[in-house]
C-alpha cells in the first residue's frame, strides 16, 4: 500500500530530508507503508552529488543545500510541485535503471494529462518540451526547454528524493543556477505553457498516472 501525503503551504527542506531519512528506514524495516509526499519548497537551491560549483551562478540569491542524492544543482521554489517518492524498488524488482524509466514515464503521462508532450532527451537529465512557438535555433532546429527534474537516492532499496514538475515556479528563480549543468536550453512551466493548470489539477494527474505506471509493479 502507498501512502499519498500532501503538504500546505510551504515545507522547509532539511524537514523533508529528515522526514524522509526517517521513513525511508521505516520501510526498509517493514515497519511503515511506502509512501508519495506533494509538497512545496520555499525558494532554494539544491545541490546532488554531481553538482560543479561553478554552476551555481549566485550563491547568495537563495539558501543552498547539500544533498546526497544523485544530480547536480536544482532550483525548488513556490508553484513547483516537488514530488517525494519512497518506494521499495527491492520489492519492486531490484532494478534501478528501470525504477528510473518508471519515474520519467510517470511525469510524461502527468503531462499527456494536459496535452503536453514531455520527451526524454540523451544526456540531459529530466523531461523536456518542445517549442514551437518560439524561434528556431542557430541550426534551425526547435528549442527545448526543461519542464520536470529527476534526483533520487536509495537505502536498502528504498528510494528517496524523486521529481518536480513546473507547474507555475518564478522562472527567474532558475537564473542563480546551471540547471542540472545544461546550458544550451531553457526552462518552462505548465503556466508558461500558456495552460491554466493549478496544483490540484497537477496532483490528480499525478495520482491517476501513478497507478498506470507503478501500481502492477508490485510483487
Amino acid at each position: 500500500m502507498v501512502e499519498w501525503i500532501t503538504s500546505d503551504g510551504l515545507t522547509e527542506y532539511q524537514r523533508a530530508v529528515d522526514w524522509m531519512e526517517t521513513r525511508a528506514n521505516a520501510i526498509a524495516a517493514g515497519q511503515a507503508d511506502e509512501a508519495v509526499w506533494l509538497l512545496e519548497h520555499p525558494a532554494l537551491y539544491t545541490a546532488g552529488t554531481s553538482a560543479d560549483p561553478k554552476d551555481l551562478t549566485q550563491p547568495d540569491r537563495f539558501p543552498v543545500h547539500q544533498t546526497r542524492r544523485g544530480g547536480q544543482y536544482t532550483y525548488h521554489g513556490p508553484g513547483q510541485r516537488v514530488v517525494y517518492v519512497l518506494l521499495d524498488v527491492g520489492k519492486r524488482g531490484q532494478d534501478v535503471r528501470r525504477f528510473v524509466r518508471q519515474l520519467e514515464a510517470w511525469v510524461i503521462a502527468t503531462l499527456a494529462e494536459f496535452k503536453v508532450t514531455g520527451e526524454l532527451r540523451d544526456g540531459r537529465v529530466g523531461v523536456w518540451v518542445q517549442r514551437n512557438d518560439k524561434p528556431l535555433g542557430l541550426m534551425g532546429q526547435p528549442q527545448e526547454d526543461k519542464i520536470a527534474a529527476l534526483g533520487i537516492r536509495l537505502r536498502k532499496w528504498v528510494s528517496f528524493h524523486g521529481l518536480s514538475i513546473n507547474v507555475d515556479p518564478d522562472l527567474s528563480h532558475f537564473d542563480g543556477i546551471v540547471p542540472c549543468g545544461i546550458q544550451d536550453h531553457g526552462v518552462t512551466s505548465l503556466v508558461d505553457l500558456g495552460l491554466p493548470v493549478t496544483m490540484p489539477d497537477v496532483d490528480l494527474a499525478l495520482r491517476h498516472s501513478f497507478d498506470q505506471i507503478f501500481e502492477a509493479d508490485v510483487k
